[in-house]
Order: C-alpha cells, then sequence, then structure tokens
C-alpha cells in the first residue's frame, strides 16, 4: 500500500491510499473509493505440484454482472466473486433502506457504502453482525458530515441496546 499524488474530488485531499494487490484507491481523509478497478497488465504463472501451472493473483472485479470470472478459455473457480458482489448488493439494499428511514441524502449514503466497501476489503466485517457493520459506516458519515442524527437513533432502527457493552465471539 502506498499514498500517491492523486487528488480527492469529494475532500480535496491528497492522502490517497492505493492498494494495487486489492485493486483500489481510498481517501483516507473522508473514505471515498477513487478506483475499485484498477487492473494489472502482467501476469505471473507459478508452477504447482504435478508440473502443472497456473495464474497468481487476484481478480479485480467491476460492480457490474455476475459473470464468472475467467482466464482465457478457462474459468477460475474459488475466487468468491459472486460472493462479494452479492454482499456489496445486500450491503447497498440495507443501507438504502436504514437510510430512507433516517432521512438522508443519496451523498451519504453512498459515502457509508464507500467505508462499507473499505471495511469488506480490510475484513473488518467477519464475525460481525452485518447490520451492526453497516450502522456503524452510517454513523461515521453522521458524525464526519454533521448529520443530525444520533447513535440511539441507529440503535433505536435496528432495536439494539447501544448502552450495553459489546460482546467478542
Amino acid at each position: 500500500m502506498l499514498a500517491t499524488m492523486r487528488e480527492c474530488k469529494n475532500c480535496i485531499g491528497s492522502d490517497v491510499d492505493v492498494d494495487q494487490a486489492r485493486g483500489n484507491a481510498v481517501c483516507m481523509g473522508c473514505g471515498l473509493v477513487l478506483e475499485d478497478n484498477i487492473i494489472v497488465s502482467e501476469v505471473e504463472f507459478v508452477e504447482g505440484g504435478r508440473g502443472g501451472s497456473h495464474a497468481v493473483g487476484q481478480f479485480v472485479s467491476s460492480e457490474g454482472g455476475a459473470k464468472m470470472p475467467s482466464f482465457g478459455n478457462a474459468p477460475l473457480f474459488g475466487i468468491g466473486r459472486e460472493s462479494r458482489a452479492q454482499t456489496v448488493q445486500r450491503a447497498k439494499q440495507h443501507i438504502s433502506n436504514l437510510g430512507s428511514q433516517l432521512q438522508m441524502n443519496q451523498y451519504c449514503l453512498d459515502m457509508a457504502l464507500n467505508f462499507y466497501k473499505m471495511a469488506l476489503n480490510k475484513q473488518l466485517t467477519r464475525g460481525r453482525r452485518s447490520s451492526n457493520v453497516i450502522a456503524a459506516c452510517i454513523y461515521i458519515v453522521c458524525r464526519t458530515e454533521g448529520t443530525p442524527h444520533m447513535l440511539l437513533d441507529l440503535s433505536d432502527l435496528l432495536q439494539v441496546n447501544s448502552l450495553l457493552p459489546p460482546t467478542f465471539p
């Protein structure tokens, strides 16, 4: 991961984190995902145990479509593109539902989805309820954008007591 001399269109910040392995560029100031389809032109192959070879790398998906990823004519299995796309789509729907109940504008909802994608990329969603992660992303937007919403509003919508300490598995 490295910072580049890119500039965020949202906050005009220049602290942009580019992660070639994950294929994204994220503004560290506001959380806006500037790019999430960075494609690398190099292809690397490694030799397998029985003399065969296979391509090494990570498939970087676009947000549209549910086509199985492939390399040439051979499909790549086990990458999880469809599962990830479904997870992001469910999160987008949940964010939209909560946001409409809180009467938040589309800009804030898009920013909350970007925070969710960041959490998903950094594997911060594992072992946590998706509704709680989504609520946290919306709450981050509420604090950064100065909306009149409180944590209590989100806990009421989710029917969760925000005063209880979190339990860890």
